[in-house]
């Protein structure tokens, strides 16, 4: 008798924690992280921004009650959902089937989008142009064209000095004309003046033949690209320009991060911030920013940016973004019919153009 009392009281409170965990809660955890600007804080417990103001106006029109509670990022934001030590997030978190999975998210109230920046050249076309042929790349791509210019012709007027001497003479003279007939033939001019008569002498013509096609293909891919890197920077279009740029760089833990390496594009460096990206871009100490172009265009202007780093007009990935709780919260439809009535209204238009937000 005394067992089954015992075990009557563990199931009692076994269900008795359930429903708890099942019932309302007076006031709601809302974790936030600064994330300008959908939440913007001021260091004195105060918080604006565009998720602000809508939940707010959602808490109000559906009487809630809750509380801030502000993280350092949105790692922290995802572990206090996982484990339920807070009942949702009004950061714009992006939809995957993972967090589908997971996570209770809302219908999406923002679009995300990655942004290109980089920096003003303040160069013209020409400029860039001049610069690039007398850089240092450059140069090295023609001394490496005419060493291999000159081994081949070496080589041939090697053999074909005894055998052919009119034609290859012997001494310095002789080794200009192993480097005339090289490049002559290197470029497929084909003038006729030289041509090895030695057995030997046609073999190694043979190959240089072959070998000088594929040389002189990677040479011209290699120097025109050597003279448009500067150029692309403010002709980048899609993707494939952006993976001709030498130092790309992201924030970390980022949309921009995990497109760039889903499309094997190496990163030459990663911020921790996008403060601290854009600074960098301003400083061109890189070619290009990859980030959440609404938060970029938010810095450029707060930090003055505009006349130093340039937006691309165009975006490489979107994801739509929600409001995040953890699965089976019971204030979810609550708060998703909440969010589905404020962007609905007008006021929700004139709060996207207040943070030149593109929403849904």
């Amino acid at each position: 008798m005394r067992y089954t009392n015992f075990y009557i009281i563990i199931l009692f409170l076994f269900v008795s924690n359930n429903a708890l965990a099942n019932t309302k809660s007076d006031t709601l955890t809302v974790g936030i992280y600064q994330n300008p600007p959908f939440v913007i804080t001021s260091g004195e417990g105060d918080y604006e921004g565009l998720s602000i103001e809508l939940w707010e106006n959602i808490a109000k029109s559906s009487d809630l009650n809750f509380k801030y509670e502000l993280h350092s990022d949105f790692i922290s934001i995802l572990k206090k959902l996982e484990y339920n030590e807070i009942d949702l997030t009004i950061n714009p978190m992006d939809v995957n089937d993972l967090r589908v999975g997971k996570f209770d998210m809302t219908q999406p109230f923002s679009i995300s989008s990655i942004g290109v920046a980089i920096p003003y050249l303040n160069r013209s076309t020409f400029s860039v142009f001049i610069s690039n042929i007398f850089s240092l790349e450059f140069l090295e791509i023609i001394l490496l064209l005419i060493l291999i210019i000159f081994i081949f012709g070496f080589f041939l007027w090697l053999v074909e000095r005894k055998h052919n001497k009119f034609q290859f003479r012997p001494g310095l003279l002789g080794l200009f004309d192993g480097l005339w007939w090289s490049a002559v033939t290197m470029t497929t001019v084909g003038y006729g003046d030289k041509a090895p008569k030695s057995n030997l002498g046609k073999a190694i013509a043979i190959i240089w033949m072959f070998t000088a096609v594929i040389i002189i293909s990677s040479f011209t891919a290699g120097i025109a690209s050597t003279l448009t890197i500067s150029g692309l920077q403010t002709d980048i279009k899609n993707i494939e320009d952006i993976r001709l740029v030498e130092k790309i760089s992201t924030v970390g833990a980022s949309s921009g991060e995990y497109y760039l390496m889903q499309e094997n594009i190496p990163v030459a460096q990663t911020y921790a911030s996008p403060i601290l990206a854009l600074r960098a871009i301003a400083k061109k100490e890189n070619d290009v920013l990859l980030f959440d172009k609404t938060i970029l265009q938010y810095y450029i202007n707060r930090l003055s940016l505009d006349e130093k780093i340039k937006l691309l007009p165009f975006t490489l990935k979107e994801n739509y973004q929600s409001f995040m709780l953890p699965k089976n919260h019971p204030y979810f439809d609550e708060i998703n019919v909440g969010l589905m009535k404020e962007i609905q209204k007008e006021q929700w238009l004139d709060l996207q153009r207040k943070y030149d937000v593109k929403g849904k």
